[in-house]
């Protein structure tokens, strides 16, 4: 993450959100990535000067200032971006920018921890309060030991499933003999060797249609002409 102009944090991982009206910050957790914003502090310079202004000077700054300065830079903007829109600006205004940024800091910190570890500064969420370090170099018990079953009852369910039967069909290939030349006919209506018609011969005994080729009926067992 990019800091914010030149200002100097207790942790680099933060956004300027200040505007020519007052200032604002949004540092973010080294871990989950999540942001705490700091409350918004006014800038006095700028409340004076809007009162020194007449009012044609007025309305003209604030239309200029609504296309430039309305929208906070977020952290991905980077330094010149930041430089460039807090270039004209006052002294008096810088000033104070750099005041309440230190302010912000006070105020982050108290939700900040530092892992004296990895070094890198984390949310409440993030910090292991009973080992005095971060989630990450040292993960708390109740969440492995959760997660851990979890995953070993993923695992039950898939090998419990790979060794229950599903299919209790029987699978069968049957095959058409020509009774012309005694090949293999296909599955066409003629046989795909000589070309003799593969009709259904008719059981004798109990009148059920059997395959050409086939030498017993499928019912009754009768053989077949």
């Amino acid at each position: 993450m990019a800091q914010g102009g030149n200002l100097i944090g207790f942790s680099d991982n933060f956004a300027d959100n200040s505007t020519e009206a007052g200032f604002q910050f949004t540092f973010f957790c080294d871990n989950c990535k999540e942001g705490y914003k700091t409350r918004f502090m006014e800038s006095k310079s700028y409340k004076k000067g809007r009162l020194l202004k007449t009012v044609g000077g007025l309305f003209g700054a604030a239309a200029r200032v609504a296309g430039k300065y309305n929208v906070g830079y977020g952290v991905s903007r980077g330094t010149d971006a930041l430089a460039e829109k807090f270039q004209g600006m006052s002294p008096a205004w810088h000033k104070e920018h750099e005041k309440a940024f230190m302010q912000a800091q006070n105020e982050t910190k108290e939700h900040f921890k530092r892992c004296p570890k990895c070094t890198h500064w984390v949310c409440e969420n993030c910090w292991n309060e009973q080992e005095g370090l971060c989630v990450t170099c040292a993960p708390r018990e109740n969440v492995e030991v959760a997660a851990a079953k979890a995953g070993k009852m993923v695992d039950d369910i898939h090998k419990k499933a790979a060794e229950t039967q599903v299919f209790t069909g029987e699978i069968e290939s049957k095959q058409t003999i020509c009774p012309k030349c005694g090949k293999p006919a296909g599955k066409g209506k003629f046989c795909a060797n000589c070309g003799a018609p593969l009709g259904l011969l008719k059981c004798p005994k109990c009148g059920a249609e059997n395959p050409a080729g086939t030498k017993f009926c499928g019912e009754c067992g009768t053989k077949l002409e």
